[in-house]
């Protein structure tokens, strides 16, 4: 439609007026898909596979759910109890229960968990666990009250279906190893809905039928089946199993699947045996080591009967060697040896003092021979003989020698005297109280007394001042 114009210069609105329109922010919006989705889906259950698990150290569990087609972000809060949390990791399938949101600060929806459940085997091994935990927190895992198997067992219960593969092996082993071994079956089923409790009625009967007569006594209760998948092996990881092998008055032996196979029985159990062929083998042990020990006992009774026969003679041989020892014709001729030995040495001895004698009867003559006493007379004889003569003249000389010595000694020591120092005019002063030579003013205090000696006589003095000389050597004026 054209405008009206007033003239050439009215060009009317140039810019038509906007159509009315609702601008949101982005707080604003994010509100609003925050309560539709709170209020159109709320609490919601929804299933995937656990990823980027992130545990806080608040407590508080953040990760995401995912499945083939999308993702989406979950949190599982401190405070929300939850009996597979402990269970929750990355690449667990998972059935989650919670309330369907947005978190604002980054405009997100997001899942808060109020319930987890674990999908397939993933339950299975929660309940397992969760079981496990009870029954043991009851004591019934206790080592203290598991019993032992009879040696030689004459009676045992089965519990086990009369179909399986695992009653052929037991029944095989058994034919095999001790044939004599009395079987007694109580048939349930070991697998599907409602097994477990015909396995506990089961063990239940067997332990009311062995309790009814001695003769019927059962020895112990053998729970076996053979190997399978968790699922098939469940039956036996029921609370009601475990607590009809705890209540049994014969001992349990439990032989459920292959050697990694663990069931809740198992741990209950008085005994585990990694298979039902195993199990058979432990309840026959005692007769088959029994055979073998009868097998060898002659074989053991003539080692015996050798070792007994060997320790006999040696025993006949020392004994005879003593007696030899101690008999006595031996200490007769030992004294008989003994005495030969001292005559022996009588005569020796007495040759080597003949001998030693004769030595020093030799020795001696030779010595004395040697010194010839008449020849050491005649010498002291003509020494005494000498003129007296020559003994004063060497006296003389003597005395000449001393009296020149003295001489020179008493010159010098004249000419060294210090009365001849004084004698030419000199003086020699001392310290009074000390009796020290002083060779110098240095050190001299005011008052000190002082003892001057002269060439007769002496002097007393007091120091009244005292100046050193200086270096130039003159004196001071």
């Amino acid at each position: 439609m054209s405008r009206k114009t007033a003239n050439q210069w009215d060009f009317g609105e140039l810019f038509p007026a906007q159509s009315t329109r609702r601008v949101f922010s982005v707080s604003d919006l994010t509100t609003r898909i925050k309560g539709l989705l709170e209020q159109q889906l709320g609490e919601v259950w929804v299933s995937g596979e656990i990823t980027n698990l992130r545990a806080q150290a608040s407590g508080h569990a953040y990760f995401t759910l995912k499945d083939a087609g999308a993702q989406m972000s979950c949190v599982l809060f401190r405070g929300t109890t939850a009996a597979a949390r402990a269970s929750m990791k990355d690449g667990v399938k998972v059935v989650l229960q919670g309330n369907l949101t947005v978190y604002e600060p980054r405009g997100q929806y997001q899942l808060i968990v109020r319930a987890v459940e674990l999908q397939g085997v993933g339950a299975l091994q929660a309940a397992f666990e969760r079981l496990k935990q009870k029954l043991q927190s009851e004591g019934l895992f206790e080592p203290g009250r598991k019993r032992p198997l009879p040696r030689f067992p004459r009676r045992v219960g089965l519990v086990t279906s009369p179909t399986a593969a695992a009653l052929q092996d037991v029944l095989h082993v058994i034919e095999r190893r001790y044939a004599g071994l009395e079987l007694v079956l109580a048939p349930c089923r070991v697998q599907g809905q409602g097994a477990e409790l015909e396995i506990a009625s089961a063990i239940a009967l067997l332990n009311a039928w062995s309790a009814s007569s001695t003769e019927r006594r059962l020895d112990a209760i053998l729970m076996t089946r053979g190997g399978g998948s968790l699922e098939d092996l469940w039956a036996f990881n029921e609370e009601a199993v475990a607590r009809a092998v705890f209540a049994s008055i014969v001992p349990v032996v439990s032989a459920v699947g292959h050697e990694i196979d663990f069931t809740i029985g198992d741990f209950v159990a008085d005994l585990r045996a990694a298979t039902p062929s195993a199990a058979a083998e432990l309840l026959t042990a005692g007769y088959v080591a029994s055979r073998e020990t009868v097998a060898d006992a002659a074989g053991r009774l003539r080692r015996v009967l050798a070792t007994v026969l060997g320790y006999c003679l040696r025993e006949i041989t020392q004994r005879h060697a003593r007696l030899q020892r101690v008999h006595p014709r031996r200490w007769l001729e030992d004294r008989a040896q003994r005495l030969d030995d001292l005559g022996l040495s009588l005569a020796q001895g007495a040759r080597d003092a003949v001998d030693g004698a004769s030595q020093r009867s030799e020795t001696a003559i030779a010595r004395l021979s040697a010194v010839r006493p008449a020849r050491r007379l005649a010498e002291l004889r003509r020494r005494l003989e000498h003129p007296a003569s020559g003994i004063a003249a060497s006296a003389r000389r003597v005395c000449e020698r001393r009296r020149n010595a003295l001489e020179r000694l008493e010159l010098r020591l004249q000419m060294l005297s210090p009365e001849r120092v004084l004698a030419r005019g000199y003086s020699i002063t001392l310290d009074a109280s000390s009796g020290r030579v002083l060779r110098q003013a240095d050190g001299i205090a005011p008052g000190t007394p002082l003892l001057t000696r002269l060439a007769s006589g002496q002097l007393h003095s007091v120091v009244t001042a005292s100046e050193a000389v200086r270096e130039t050597g003159k004196k001071p004026t």
